[in-house]
């Protein structure tokens, strides 16, 4: 499924996420290179424009550093800061609303930790 198929987000946030992910999977380590904003355009079918923003949007968070004449990195740390982050949202934003559903269902935790060891 391309970006332009998923209409809820933003593009450029949908870009972020997809940069965000291949970072924390490891995907791209501290140092490593990161697709040209062109070929990141092209990838996933974005303007270029919107992808120079979701990569402003890094470099302006610390969490990639552009070389003048090479191109774009994975900022030393990056993936620390991005699993801070995503924890705190999911504990803050997330955990509270599947918490709510939960009690809706019916289900207890228990359950859910059972199903895992089975």
């Amino acid at each position: 499924m391309t970006l332009r198929t998923q209409h809820e987000k933003p593009v450029y946030v949908r870009l972020r996420e997809t940069i965000a992910n291949a970072i924390l999977s490891g995907r791209y380590r501290d140092g490593d290179p990161l697709p040209s904003v062109r070929a990141l355009a092209a990838e996933e079918q974005a303007n270029p424009l919107t992808v120079a923003k979701a990569y402003q949007g890094f470099q302006d968070d610390g969490l990639v550093v552009v070389k003048r004449g090479v191109g774009l990195f994975v900022a030393a740390g990056a993936c620390a800061k991005l699993q801070d982050s995503e924890r705190d949202r999911f504990i803050n934003q997330e955990w509270p609303e599947i918490r709510k559903r939960m009690d809706r269902l019916g289900i207890e935790p228990t359950q859910l930790l059972d199903m895992q060891s089975a």
